[in-house]
């Protein structure tokens, strides 16, 4: 059966929805149809069972929350310091949390995926691939700091971020973006130089 490519992706975005609004028990094909505002069965025509219709919502989520072409590349100045990790630490926060529903979708798929070894697998690889980029692009870009800094900086803000959209009441705006920078001065060196070696062996607090 041919099918619309804009069609899916709404069927998706409406899953996104759902799944935020009512948790993974609540993802049917009638809940997306309805959140849709298209026909009853239109979903099922687009996804062959509930599985595909979970596995596909997740990679939906991180298409839309792509960052533009460019905007985490270098900066116009050139710069390649500690202050500009933060900057693109806040911008990341920001960009996440904008996109509410799909954070909260997402964190109802890992949970799902702890029973769907075929979710987990999915989400699994879509993540690390995703950990993967930001280091290549932060070491490739010759910012201070090596890929643990990043691994932590991406282990940190999650939950950062969660705590923000699920319980915003636990620490005030201001204090969020004050531990932002405290994140970044605390995970990342000042320059690459002070980053040890394998050879230097762990570094000595």
């Amino acid at each position: 059966m041919r099918q619309n490519p804009a069609r899916r992706a709404a069927l998706l975005d409406a899953a996104i929805e759902v799944l935020a609004r009512d948790g993974a028990r609540g993802l049917t094909f009638r809940a997306v149809d309805a959140q849709a505002q298209v026909p009853g069965g239109t979903a099922s025509n687009y996804f062959a069972n509930r599985d595909e219709m979970l596995t596909q919502a997740g990679a939906r989520v991180y298409e839309r929350l792509e960052p533009e072409a460019g905007s985490l590349t270098g900066s116009p100045e050139k710069r390649r310091d500690r202050a500009r990790v933060a900057e693109l630490t806040h911008e990341v926060v920001e960009r996440v949390s904008t996109y509410r529903t799909g954070f909260l979708a997402l964190l109802e798929l890992r949970l799902e995926a702890t029973r769907r070894p075929a979710l987990r697998a999915v989400l699994t690889e879509r993540i690390r691939a995703d950990v993967d980029a930001n280091i290549r692009l932060h070491l490739g870009d010759g910012r201070p700091g090596d890929a643990t800094s990043v691994e932590l900086l991406h282990l940190a803000m999650n939950w950062l971020i969660l705590e923000r959209l699920t319980l915003p009441d636990v620490f005030p705006e201001g204090r969020l973006r004050e531990l932002v920078e405290q994140a970044v001065e605390r995970l990342v060196p000042e320059t690459r130089d002070e980053v040890p070696t394998e050879a230097d062996g762990p570094a000595v607090p």
